[in-house]
């Protein structure tokens, strides 16, 4: 492999160490830029790593592969290296094989818990992919370029490591992992080390679950088909239908390009979530209503929190339950994840389902013939834009949402 154009280093909280690793990066690569990206930190990270040397990114506290992905946008064109922020030893070794993806393995085992974390990831990347690595987990990696362009954007948090060898791996691209006498700070078993480890076994299952791409380019997990775990069997259906769309849709964007289409997952549920709603309800006003109600929480889903704001707006109004939402609005917020398709058309129907129950005859038409216009107007124009334009209401759309 050529040698790296960059170095991407993601570090938080780091100010002790990341002066020592920056410094010993570019020595050992005096050619390649070395990139850390500031994930959040509150201490003097970012000032240590640029008096070493580093070209700084400072974000906020969005997880690792956000981080990474967002760095990997500044680097220049060509081979990529990824480095831990406490790392100590020489990562050169990585780049004297012709793999498109070398992973480094630690020659001797530093601290940690009980393997959890590492032998689900492990079975996971088995499981999807058919390549079974020794150093599931591990942060030291060189990407070729076709790598690069493969694996990235990388996966959420610590679950970036396992999406990026499950890509490469279903990709056909090559794979190699090389030990190597490298030292970092490990966890223990501790109270803080047992949080971590939860963290990174989280996210690792989320890596290999459902995935979208959001408004800023970055690849979160989709979490939204949770609320279809809900007793509501209508709630469960509508949720399926979302499912369905978010792995299978095409780039048809709103009703008449589904229609011009055909056979769509946008048609499947144009048919199908009206459909639940009447054998729900028995009512022709209930089919319109959770129809109507899905697709327009699906229509604000295009910013972080907005689709989620919109239903507990909703809910309030018609006392449709608002747990799980409040749940996934901060994760939402902060981009670690995403609704889906199935996370917003479920809430879509749960006030369609509760406006039913809720609202007189009348009410019910009225509100029909409001959703009708709304969604007509964003087949015309981005719902969107025109929140974004008005006032007070662009200021609730923002507030709580990463800059």
């Amino acid at each position: 492999m050529a040698d790296p154009a960059a170095i991407l280093v993601a570090a938080r909280d780091e100010a002790g160490r990341i002066g020592a690793t920056v410094e010993r990066l570019r020595e050992r690569f005096p050619d390649a830029e070395v990139l850390v990206a500031d994930d959040g930190s509150r201490d003097g990270t970012a000032a240590a790593a640029e008096r070493a040397g580093a070209h700084v990114l400072r974000l906020p506290a969005r997880g690792k592969g956000q981080a990474l992905t967002l760095a990997e946008r500044s680097a220049p064109a060509g081979p990529l290296l990824l480095c831990d922020a406490d790392l100590e030893g020489d990562l050169g070794p990585l780049l004297g094989t012709d793999a498109d993806l070398v992973i480094a393995a630690f020659t001797e085992r530093q601290g940690g818990g009980f393997g959890i974390a590492k032998r689900a990831a492990r079975a996971l990347i088995r499981a999807r992919s058919g390549f079974v690595p020794i150093e599931p987990l591990s942060g030291q990696r060189a990407f070729s370029e076709e790598a690069r362009a493969v694996c990235f954007p990388l996966a959420a948090g610590f679950g970036c490591e396992v999406g990026a060898a499950v890509d490469a791996a279903r990709a056909g691209l090559s794979i190699a992992e090389l030990e190597l006498p490298l030292h970092h700070r490990a966890t223990r078993r501790d109270a803080a080390g047992f949080i971590h480890r939860g963290h990174q076994l989280v996210d690792v299952l989320l890596a290999c679950g459902p995935q979208g791409t959001n408004h800023r380019g970055l690849r979160l997990p989709l979490v939204g088909a949770a609320l279809g775990a809900r007793r509501d069997p209508a709630v469960t259906l509508v949720a399926a239908l979302g499912v369905a769309d978010d792995l299978w849709s095409g780039p048809e964007r709103g009703f008449r390009a589904h229609l011009r289409s055909g056979s769509t997952t946008g048609v499947l549920k144009l048919v199908g979530i009206p459909l639940v709603g009447l054998l729900a309800t028995r009512k022709v006003s209930g089919a319109l209503l959770v129809g109507l109600a899905a697709n327009l929480l699906n229509q604000l889903d295009t910013r972080p929190g907005r689709a989620l704001k919109a239903y507990l707006a909703g809910a309030a109004l018609l006392r449709a339950p608002a747990g799980v939402a409040v749940l996934l609005c901060p994760y939402d917020l902060r981009e670690k994840t995403m609704l889906g398709d199935a996370g917003s058309n479920a809430l879509g129907a749960m006030l369609g389902l509760s406006s039913v129950s809720r609202l007189t005859d009348r009410g019910r038409w009225l509100a029909i013939g409001v959703l009708a216009a709304l969604t007509l107007l964003g087949e015309r124009r981005s719902l969107g834009e025109l929140i974004e334009r008005t006032p007070v209401l662009s200021d609730i759309d923002a507030f709580g949402r990463q800059p």
